[in-house]
């Protein structure tokens, strides 16, 4: 029953894209009024808490000014949030690295501008599989949230480096595409035997089904180097330079307030969330998964090009070629 309970609650997590705002277009401007729309994506969980503190503190409402129209737009996964991105429905926000790449080598308008945040996913073990080490997963079976993520990567890296491999269609070890939300309840059906998976949802299969943690955040792939979540902007937002700035002291002045009040950014968390689905997710479980992770705004640039690397092997992607997909020139300016 806590099983289930859980479950249910982190669910809302993952599940309320469509609460966010759907517009098309890009940050139009009124010609009537001079004013402009914004609009930013994240996705309702912990390792967008930059997004979700700028929101929450209205750090964004403070830099953008009232001639500025701010509209949200959450999502669930990587895919959508580029798709989103794609389609000028969304502006700027907080994506993993993986899927913008991916977007990136086949349309080239998308941009990481600064970084988010390092960390926060794990790589856990069921309590059937008998893995006790990274070997023993060969001829297993690997939940990860979706093909070619930023996890679905990450794991590529930990098995390259014990000379597995792995696959979506069966052979040395298998990847198996799952909402995050599903892997408890794989995990006590006995069918997945790992998962490279998100806070809070690694923490949740330990305490919750059992799981065995086999790598931790700053043992898995990079370590403490690995890029989980990164601010990306199109092309089109990107040649408002005010914007941009206006967008990055937000995000700058979120991530210095989570350094300085880790507590307070976890409840504005719960919060947000609870506001967003009528759900309140667990303090314990928030807290222990915010220890998984880093908040920064710096990028490693050559973990993101190994990232590219992988994926054009695993071949999601024609090309490694992300040349101009990181401008950190906006970012640099402010920090002079």
């Amino acid at each position: 029953m806590m099983l289930k309970k859980s479950i249910l609650a982190l669910t809302a997590l993952l599940i309320i894209g469509i609460l966010g705002a759907c517009t098309q277009g890009g940050n139009e401007t009124d010609k009537k009024s001079g004013s402009q729309t914004v609009k930013i994506g994240y996705f309702p969980n912990l390792t967008h808490i930059a997004t979700i503190v700028a929101l929450e503190n209205g750090y964004f409402k403070e830099e953008f000014g009232d001639a500025v129209t701010i509209e949200t737009k959450t999502v669930n996964n990587g895919g959508l949030f580029m798709e989103a991105m794609t389609t000028k429905a969304i502006d700027v926000g907080t994506v993993g690295p993986g899927p913008l790449l991916n977007f990136y080598v086949k349309n080239p308008k998308f941009h990481i501008i600064s970084g988010a945040v390092n960390g926060g996913a794990v790589l856990v073990a069921s309590e059937h599989s008998n893995i006790n080490d990274l070997t023993d997963l060969d001829g297993k079976r690997v939940a990860i949230p979706v093909i070619g993520s930023t996890q679905d990567v990450m794991l590529r890296k930990a098995l390259k480096d014990v000379n597995l491999n792995a696959t979506t269609n069966g052979g040395t070890v298998e990847l198996f595409a799952s909402a995050p939300a599903d892997t408890a309840t794989l995990f006590v059906q006995k069918s997945v035997d790992a998962a490279a998976t998100q806070e809070p949802w690694g923490y949740i299969l330990e305490t919750q089904a059992n799981g065995k943690l086999l790598l931790d955040w700053d043992q898995f792939a990079w370590g403490k180097e690995s890029t989980n979540t990164v601010v990306a902007a199109r092309d089109e937002f990107m040649e408002n330079k005010e914007l941009v700035a206006a967008y990055l002291k937000a995000h700058k002045k979120a991530v210095a307030f989570i350094q300085d009040n880790p507590e307070e950014a976890q409840d504005l968390v719960i919060k947000h969330i609870k506001d967003l689905t009528g759900k309140e997710i667990n303090k314990e479980e928030t807290a222990a998964a915010f220890k998984r992770l880093q908040v920064t705004t710096d990028v490693n640039e050559q973990v993101i090009q190994e990232m590219a690397d992988i994926s054009n092997e695993a071949g999601y992607i024609p090309s490694n070629n992300i040349n101009g997909m990181i401008d950190l020139s906006f970012l640099q300016e402010l920090n002079k």
